[in-house]
């Protein structure tokens, strides 16, 4: 058996990281409204964004980092995922961005960071690190009385009971309730994964890791992946070595999820890896750069890797989202410090300044019937793959049908916007009908000849149950689908000194594809 190109089976039923490059959603909102930033006395301005699938949280980590660049305003981010296993990684994944500077270094927090978000093995410390944080989030879940003293900018009050159970499920297992190797045994599953994936492809799996790489990834932009990183971590599972690579054998437990499987004509849940293993971790902080050198080609070779690239974007973010805890005017320029000592330090942006709200899952079709939610969001952004398995055409028949479901919607392209292939930006005018941007939110699933149909919902939580690790008879797998739409700017939107150029004056969102 060999699965067929373009079915979009490599990137599997549950995503763990992003396949697009990390936004600044500021610079993709509407602006501060004039009159509310002439009245912070009494008002602090407030940007509400609604983010469906944005699965690993490197959107909002940088612009948390890149808030100092803007009109303070507060960050009301609202977090919309399939699965419970996605919420669990956010909120550990900015439990370690938010950690004290004493308590962990900037180093190792951000290589504790790319190997649990990234690897499918961990160093023996890092799997230490998960299991202490994810025993300390289990019991924090169920009391939200010592969640809000210790973690202020999660709320988790959208979530139903019999959700936060399963989350609490979901910290316990990563917290080693399950003890020892075979409760799940990453590299079988791995490995079995990938047999299911290639089929009678697999003795020549080199060779197929190279053809996609070239032909495909490096074809769309990502140049920078370099062919022994992408060997290493289709064969493995370990994107980033930072370390001796016999240093990497404790499995990654917050890749696991549960799905219903096949077995003597029944269908049983099971846990095991149903994620991505055809493009990688490398695209959402490794292809792209603030630092053009790190960029800079030699005889037509990128001098960097995209593991190398991942590895000072992430140790910069981690840098600016802990300048918080100083002053700012020491953040910047020494004879501006020293001009302004006379008026003392503007004190930076504390973490209480943003809060990240976990929705319901499967809450998409109903938000907006809620009252609660019409007219809040002013920024919307839904998911959708980067896929390696995708063919140009496919690629571009999606992008198509994303574009005639904006303009249903009310949405339309923002003028002298500049063509992007990972992005699709749109944005609804003030005087549409009722200013209604979360419209945006209904979704309609494209015809099978332009993307394969979506997954049914094969991520079930782990309410508790001590599943199987070992696979069961796999059905056919088919890509996660969805599009990132954020809502962007209208009026003159005027970041501080130094920060990134707005859009143009506009109310938009924006499809990642």
């Amino acid at each position: 058996m060999t699965t067929p190109a373009g079915s979009g089976a490599g990137f599997g039923s549950v995503s763990w990281w992003g396949l697009s490059p990390a936004l600044d959603l500021q610079a993709e909102s509407p602006p501060v409204d004039t009159d509310l930033r002439n009245d912070t006395e009494h008002r602090t301005p407030e940007l509400d964004v609604l983010l469906l699938g944005s699965v690993d949280g490197r959107h909002l980590l940088r612009t948390l980092a890149r808030a100092a660049l803007w009109p303070r305003r507060g960050l009301h981010f609202y977090v919309l995922e399939n699965n419970l296993e996605a919420v669990a990684r956010h909120m550990l994944i900015f439990s370690l961005a938010l950690e004290e500077p004493e308590t962990m270094g900037l180093q190792e927090r951000s290589e504790t960071f790319l190997e649990l978000w990234g690897n499918a093995l961990l160093r023996p410390q890092v799997a230490a690190f998960v299991r202490a944080q994810a025993n300390r989030l289990a019991h924090l879940v169920l009391e939200p009385d010592r969640l809000a003293e210790q973690l202020p900018w999660f709320s988790l009050g959208a979530l139903k009971f019999r959700e936060r159970d399963a989350l609490e499920a979901v910290f316990r297992f990563w917290a080693g309730g399950e003890k020892g190797p075979e409760a799940f045994p990453m590299c079988r599953l791995w490995d079995s994964r990938l047999r299911h994936y290639l089929g009678s492809r697999y003795d020549a799996r080199r060779g197929v890791s190279d053809w996609d790489l070239h032909m495909k990834l490096h074809d769309r932009g990502a140049r920078v992946i370099h062919i022994h990183e992408f060997r290493r971590w289709r064969d493995t599972g370990v994107a980033f070595e930072l370390r001796d690579s016999s240093a990497y054998h404790m499995p990654n437990r917050t890749l696991a999820s549960g799905r219903l499987l096949s077995h003597h004509g029944e269908r049983v849940a099971a846990r095991g890896y149903w994620g991505d293993i055809a493009t990688g971790p490398f695209v959402a902080f490794g292809i792209e750069a603030d630092d053009d050198s790190l960029l800079r080609t030699s005889n037509g070779q990128p001098v960097k890797t995209a593991g190398e690239i991942t590895q000072h974007n992430v140790t910069e973010l981690f840098r600016e989202v802990a300048a918080w805890g100083r002053p700012r005017n020491t953040q910047g320029n020494p004879e501006q410090v020293h001009q302004d000592k006379d008026r003392g330090p503007e004190p930076a942006p504390a973490p209480e300044f943003f809060t990240v709200h976990f929705l319901p899952l499967g809450s998409a079709q109903t938000l907006h019937h809620k009252s609660c939610y019409k007219e809040r969001f002013q920024l919307l952004y839904v998911a959708c793959g980067y896929l390696v398995d995708l063919r140009q055409e496919q690629l571009q028949g999606f992008a198509t049908r994303v574009g005639e479901l904006a303009r249903a919607a009310g949405f339309t392209p923002p003028p002298q916007a500049q063509a992007s292939e990972t992005f699709a930006r749109f944005y609804k005018a003030r005087d549409s009908a009722c200013h209604r941007t979360y419209a945006a939110v209904d979704s309609v699933t494209p015809p099978p000849d332009v993307l394969v149909p979506p997954l049914e919902d094969q991520s079930q939580p782990l309410e508790g149950r001590t599943l199987p690790s070992e696979p069961l008879q796999l059905p056919p797998e088919s890509p996660a689908s969805g599009s990132e739409v954020p809502a962007a700017p209208t009026e003159n939107q005027s970041p501080k000194p130094g920060s990134p150029t707005p859009l143009p004056d506009t109310q938009s969102p924006i499809s990642d594809l």
